[in-house]
């Protein structure tokens, strides 16, 4: 009886943590919060792209460099898994798959990371974005 109920309560536990790596309350697009950033349109406005690829515990890049002051389409693509980017200097959020166009008028290097729990990798998903 024990391990039953034992095995009952790991497997619901097992599936918490499982819904929660798939899941992401907040959807929203919050650009502009500290100035420097503005959502400005369309990926028809855009002058530039930037793709970010995440996958377990990693971005595909280290950095990524965009021009200051050019409306630039940021797109995540998720490779595995549900990822989100969280770019808290700039309070931009990616979701994957919804493209944005920013345009980010401060030089200077972004940090971002991945906002939806992975799994027990997800504190290493670090990145930046280089605004030349």
């Amino acid at each position: 009886m024990k391990k039953v109920l034992l095995m009952a309560v790991m497997l619901a536990a097992a599936i918490f943590v499982l819904a929660a790596c798939g899941s992401k309350s907040d959807t929203g697009s919050n650009a502009g919060g500290s100035g420097s950033v503005e959502e400005t349109g369309t990926a028809a406005s855009a002058s530039a792209k930037v793709t970010i690829k995440a996958k377990r515990y990693e971005f595909d890049q280290p950095e990524y460099t965009i021009k200051k002051g050019e409306p630039t389409e940021l797109t995540l693509v998720s490779e595995d898994g549900v990822h989100g980017v969280e770019i808290p200097d700039l309070d931009v959020k990616l979701d994957s798959g919804k493209p944005k166009v920013v345009t980010i008028n401060d030089a200077g290097t972004y940090e971002f990371q991945c906002d939806i729990p992975c799994g027990p990798g997800h504190a290493k998903m670090v990145a930046k974005i280089v605004v030349q």
